[in-house]
C-alpha cells in the first residue's frame, strides 16, 4: 500500500507535560489520529467511497537531534482508504492524491483547536496563570522536572554549569532563525505538521528504511567522540540553521540528557489506529490484503502413491529470531540455540560471541544486560 509519513511536533509546554504523563500523551495522540483518519475519510467521499477507512501506526519519539527532550509523533498513514465491496466482505483499496499545502494547514488547525479543548477539559489550560505556577511533575519528581525542563530548552540542569546553554561547535550567534518552508508543511502556535515524505505502493525496501528511521535510538554510537579533556562531543547529523555542527557535554551533562529521554517503565511507544488497531474488525483482512491465498494441505488419504512428494508447508509470514538479529546487527547470529532456538549452522555465530566480536572492532567492553 502507498504510505505517507505525518510528523506532528508540539509546543514546549505541551512536550514537558506529555513527557511525564503518558496517559495525556495517548489522549493527545488520539486527537491527532482522529483528525487524520477523518481527513482521509472525507477526501474519499469525493471519489464516491462512502465508508472508506484508513489506518496508521505511530511511533512516539522523545528525542531531538541534539539529545534534547522533544516528544513528537511520527505516523505512517495509508495514502488511501479501504472499503467493502460486494456481499462477501471483500475489501478494496482506493488510493488518494497527495494532500495540498492548504489541506495540511487545515489539518493542523483542527489538531491545535481540539488539543486546546482537550487540555481545558482536563484543567490544563496553558493560558491559565495559576496552572503555570502549579506543576504536577515537580510535585512527584522535582529532580526529573528540572532535568526535563532544561533538556527541552537546550540548557544544563545539574553541575556547575546549571542554567547555561549546551556548548556548541560551529555556531554563528548572529545567524537568523529561519522556519522551514518545505511543501506540505504547516506551523501554528507551536504546533508543527509535516507530510511531504511518502512511499509508493509495493516499495517495501523504502518502507522498511522509513520504519527503521522511526524506530532508531536517540543517538548513534559513531556520532559520539571522547575528547582529550574528558568531555564528550556529539556530531549532529546535519548542521543547524545557526551553523552548529557539534554539541559538547561534560560526562554528568550527557547522563542528564539521557535520563530525560528515558521513558517511564511499562509504556508503549508504538501504537496502531484505524483499520490496523488491534480490535478493528477489518484488521485481519487488511493485513492479508492482496496476499496470495495459502493452499490448504491435502488430506493424508490423497497421497496413496509412495512416490508422491509430501506437500510443501505454506510459507510463514513471521521472521525467525536468528534472522531478525542478523538484520539488526548485520551479522549471522544463532539465537539461543541451547534453549530450543535455531540450531547452529555453518557461518553463524552465537549471540554473545557476535557481541564480543563487534566490541573488539570498536575497542569497547562487551556487556549484556
Amino acid at each position: 500500500m502507498p504510505v505517507r509519513q505525518w510528523v506532528l511536533s508540539l509546543p514546549y509546554r505541551l512536550r514537558y507535560l506529555l513527557a511525564w504523563d503518558h496517559a495525556l500523551a495517548r489522549a493527545v495522540l488520539g486527537v491527532y489520529v482522529r483528525v487524520l483518519l477523518g481527513f482521509q475519510r472525507h477526501r474519499a467521499r469525493r471519489y464516491a467511497v462512502r465508508d472508506g477507512r484508513s489506518g496508521c501506526v505511530t511511533v512516539i519519539q522523545r528525542f531531538g537531534g541534539g539529545l534534547n527532550l522533544n516528544l513528537h509523533f511520527h505516523t505512517l498513514l495509508f495514502d488511501g482508504v479501504f472499503f467493502a465491496e460486494g456481499k462477501e466482505g471483500a475489501l478494496g483499496f482506493r488510493p488518494l492524491p497527495p494532500p495540498t499545502d492548504d489541506e495540511v494547514g487545515v489539518v493542523l488547525a483542527r489538531i491545535a483547536a481540539r488539543v486546546q479543548r482537550l487540555l481545558k477539559r482536563r484543567g490544563l489550560d496553558p493560558g491559565d496563570a495559576d496552572l503555570l505556577q502549579a506543576d504536577p511533575v515537580v510535585e512527584e519528581s522535582p529532580a526529573l522536572a528540572g532535568i526535563s525542563g532544561a533538556s527541552i530548552q537546550g540548557r544544563i540542569a545539574l553541575g556547575p554549569r546549571a542554567g547555561a546553554r549546551v556548548w556548541r561547535v560551529g555556531a554563528d550567534p548572529d545567524a537568523p532563525w529561519v522556519l522551514s518552508t518545505a511543501p506540505r508543511h504547516a506551523h501554528l502556535a507551536g504546533f508543527d505538521l509535516h507530510a511531504n515524505v511518502a512511499m509508493p505502493a509495493a516499495d517495501r525496501t523504502r518502507l522498511e528504511q522509513l520504519c527503521r528511521y522511526l524506530l532508531r535510538p536517540a543517538v548513534a554510537q559513531d556520532r559520539l567522540r571522547l575528547l582529550d579533556d574528558g568531555r564528550i562531543a556529539l556530531t549532529l547529523k546535519t548542521a543547524w540553521a545557526d551553523g552548529t555542527r557539534q554539541l559538547v557535554f561534560e560526562p554528568l551533562e550527557l547522563l542528564e540528557k539521557l535520563a530525560a529521554l528515558t521513558p517511564r517503565p511499562r509504556i508503549n511507544l508504538v501504537l496502531y489506529h484505524g483499520v490496523l488497531a488491534p480490535h478493528s474488525a477489518w484488521r485481519a483482512r487488511v493485513v492479508a490484503y492482496d496476499a496470495p491465498a495459502v493452499q490448504a494441505p491435502a488430506a493424508a488419504s490423497a497421497s496413496a502413491d509412495a512416490n508422491d512428494a509430501p506437500p510443501a508447508a505454506p510459507p510463514s509470514r513471521h521472521w525467525a529470531w536468528a534472522e531478525l538479529m542478523r538484520r539488526a546487527f548485520a551479522h549471522p547470529i544463532n539465537c539461543n540455540s541451547r534453549r530450543g532456538g535455531d540450531r547452529a549452522r555453518p557461518g553463524y555465530a552465537s549471540f554473545p560471541s557476535a557481541v564480543r566480536t563487534g566490541a573488539r572492532c570498536r575497542r569497547a567492553p562487551a556487556q549484556l544486560g
